[in-house]
Formats: C-alpha cells, structure tokens, sequence
C-alpha cells in the first residue's frame, strides 16, 4: 500500500524555511506532465501525447510527489489512478495551466503586427487634437491596431515608462537621462495669455520682460512647461509672482479668463473667449516635443510601426504649428 504522506520529503524537510517562489521554480515545469498523466491516466500515452520520453515523465512524475510529499498517484501495473491528494492537485495544476495559457495567448495577442497593442502616453495638452490626429492618419494603414492611451505630465509618464507601463511617450522638455532614448519632433511656440481687459490685450507682441510685474497662473512644479516658464522668466530678468497652481492648461486659460494672472502656455486647440494670446518677442519661447523610449527594450511589431511612423513626422507633429526646421 502506497502512503499518501511521504517521509523525509523535500519540502517537509525545509517547509519552515522554503518560500513560495522557490516553491513555484520548483514545481511548474513538471505541472503539464502530470495533468498530462493524469488526463490519460496512463504513463506511456500520455508520454507520447506530451512529446517526451516515458522515462523523462516518469522521472519527473517521482520528483513532483517527493517534493510535495505526497502520492498523486496509484499505480496499477501500466495505468495510474489519482489518489485523493492528486484529485486535490489536479484541480489547482488547471487553473494554473489555464492562466498561464491566457497570458500567453494575450501578449500573443499584443504583439500580433496587425491588431497587437501600443501603451502609448502623451501630455494633457496635446490630448484633444494632436493625439486623435497621430493616431487616425496611423491607423489608415493599421486598422486592427490597439491602444492603452494615459494622458499625464512628463515625469510621471517617464517613471511609467521605466516601469514598463509605457512603450513611448510624447513629452516635453525632450528627456535626457540614463536608460531613455529620445528624439526631438517638433517646437511649439508659447504665448502670453492675458484677460481680453488687460493692458497688453491690444498688443499683438510683447517682451516676457513687460510681464515681470504680473501676477502668473502656471502648472505646479514637476510639469515640463512649468519648468519651462520659470526658465524663460529668469532669462527675461525677474522671478514669475505665482497666484496659482494647477494641473491642467485649459484651466490655467481659464483662471487667466477670470483676471487672475497671466500665463505662459502653447496655443489652444480651439480659441478661448475672454482671453488675448500674444507672442513673445526677444527671446525664444518654446516648448521642444519629443518621443521616448527605454534604451535597448524591445518593440514588438505594432510598437515598431507606430515609433517610425512618429519619428516620420518630425517637424509635422502639431497641426497648428509650421513645426522645426529641417
């Protein structure tokens, strides 16, 4: 009679001191083989069903139970029969087959060329227009393609990106840092917004300077136009007065509607009432755009095909702007 609780097993042995991940190393490579055994309930079909030697599975049937510590099996002569334990084991070694199954069918799936997955993020300000745009005029020759679309401020886009979470992101100031790979695609010109009341508002230009006693509405710090707009200020010669901070640039055009400050932002994808946007003289005021990705991580096809289809619209990026010189 076989007993169902083995001595001196592998895993009792170590059981105070054995974590799971060992555990799982252990054990997985051996769950197909005996969820092949049995389904079949006989050693030497299931090995020619599996593609393996009998000995191999045989072998590797022996090493399951001793480390679990347990018979899975009856053996009667050439068949087997599960024991209560193997019923037990059965039950869990199909679902985990099973899951692994559907994660591989899914980055399958992500990967196919033709309806894989892009993760691709972008700044809030280029969400209304220039995104729908990249995309549609890409998806003329990728129909089936699919997209994880986050829309967030440049910093926390590459945080996502170095966690795996992105495979490109449009942002701004174009990144250089350690383990990215960024190219610059295009320029957009920054305005001064002021309220449609204000002294500047009949003013079609205007030095950044003329605004160094105004009161600013900007985006908070950790934002890439933020940064811009305190290092274009310190250029001009005077230190921006903040009113207010906010997350989102229309709502700064808002706050600067409402005669609450003045901002320094990129052109509107549709013109605001309320407001004057002036361009800035003396000094180059713009934004660069780039895209991103992680140095020396592979793309998969559909991620290939849209990172040379935004690289192939340097210069033509933004709609609204005549763009970068060659």
């Amino acid at each position: 009679m076989q007993h169902q609780q083995r001595s001196g097993s592998r895993l009792s042995q170590n059981s105070d001191t054995e974590d799971t991940a060992h555990i799982v190393r252990l054990l997985a490579p051996r769950l197909a083989y005996f969820a092949g055994v049995a389904r079949t309930e006989h050693v030497t079909r299931a090995a020619r069903e599996l593609g393996v030697p009998q000995s191999t599975l045989s072998r590797a049937l022996v090493r399951l139970e001793q480390d679990l510590g347990v018979d899975l099996f009856a053996r009667h002569g050439r068949t087997v029969s599960l024991t209560p334990a193997g019923r037990t084991f059965l039950a869990s070694a199909e679902r985990a087959l099973a899951e692994v199954g559907r994660a591989a069918e899914s980055v399958r799936a992500d990967a196919d060329p033709a309806g894989g997955k892009v993760a691709f993020g972008f700044l809030h300000t280029m969400g209304s227009e220039t995104v729908p745009g990249l995309i549609r005029a890409f998806r003329a020759d990728h129909p089936r393609v699919r997209f994880s679309l986050v829309q967030n401020y440049g910093e926390a886009m590459l945080e996502r990106l170095r966690a795996g979470e992105l495979d490109l992101c449009l942002t701004s100031p174009v990144p250089d840092a350690p383990g990215l790979v960024a190219r610059r695609l295009d320029e957009q010109r920054l305005r001064l917004v002021v309220p449609d009341d204000h002294r500047l508002a009949s003013r079609k230009r205007v030095r950044l300077s003329e605004a160094a006693d105004e009161a600013f509405v900007t985006l908070e710090p950790g934002y890439g136009l933020r940064r811009i707009t305190d290092d274009l200020c310190a250029d001009a010669g005077f230190r921006p007065r903040i009113a207010f901070e906010g997350e989102e640039a229309e709502t700064l055009r808002g706050l600067v509607a409402a005669g609450l400050g003045v901002a320094l932002l990129p052109p509107p994808a549709v013109a605001r009432p309320g407001v004057v946007e002036l361009t800035v003289t003396g000094q180059r005021a713009v934004r660069e755009i780039g895209v991103a990705w992680l140095e020396g991580h592979p793309d998969t096809a559909p991620v290939a095909a849209f990172k040379k289809f935004l690289l192939s619209r340097r210069g033509k990026l933004l709609p609204e702007q005549t763009g970068v010189s060659p």
